[in-house]
């Protein structure tokens, strides 16, 4: 496999939340903006990156028995870094997306991806799988995030669309709406991929 085939793949072939349905949870939680889309996306993205690399640098010494906890541990330091590093550079981020970024270390995406990939290949083609699939985790809710503000606040990043306002639908910010457009853009993405 081509270390460029490695980063794409989580794009959209392998991406983890429209295809491999994976970290739902905070998907649909966190979507409301586009603000806080990037923002998880970049949190986990810096996990994946990091937690990948050290668990491939530990692959060969870990024993297979306790390989799971090992890898919790090594999330689970990374996440602290990176809720630390929000809440000291970017308060109102952190606010926003609250216990959703300390569950980093629960989310499947991050886990399955040290499982799957990491504790299997190389420290450099481990790093590039985090990054692959962090950007692809990102494309997802930045496209989420797009649609639900735009139909459900009437304004993207804070700037209000002029044919929009007073035509906001306000259950694309409450969680059904979030379960809509999750389905939408999932079924978007097959269509594609069939094509």
């Amino acid at each position: 496999m081509s270390k460029l085939s490695i980063v794409t793949k989580g794009f959209i072939k392998e991406n983890p939340v429209l295809v491999l349905v994976l970290g739902t949870c905070p998907t649909l939680a966190v979507t409301t903006s586009v603000e806080n889309g990037i923002g998880m996306g970049l949190a986990t993205t810096f996990v994946l990156v990091l937690s990948n690399m050290f668990i491939s640098l530990l692959r060969k010494i870990t024993p297979n028995e306790v390989r799971i906890p090992i890898f919790i541990v090594v999330i689970a330091t990374f996440v602290s870094i990176v809720d630390l590093l929000i809440q000291g550079f970017v308060p109102a981020l952190a606010e926003s997306l609250g216990l959703f970024i300390p569950l980093i270390v629960v989310n499947c995406i991050v886990l399955g991806r040290a499982e799957a990939f990491a504790s299997k290949n190389g420290v450099f083609d481990s790093m590039l799988d985090g990054l692959g699939m962090g950007i692809g985790f990102t494309i997802a809710l930045v496209i989420i995030g797009t649609v639900r503000e735009i139909l459900g606040s009437g304004a993207i990043l804070g700037y209000e669309i002029p044919f929009m306002k007073g035509n906001e639908i306000l259950i694309f910010v409450l969680a059904p709406g979030a379960f809509f457009v999750f389905g939408y853009v999932m079924a978007l993405v097959r269509f594609l991929q069939k094509k």
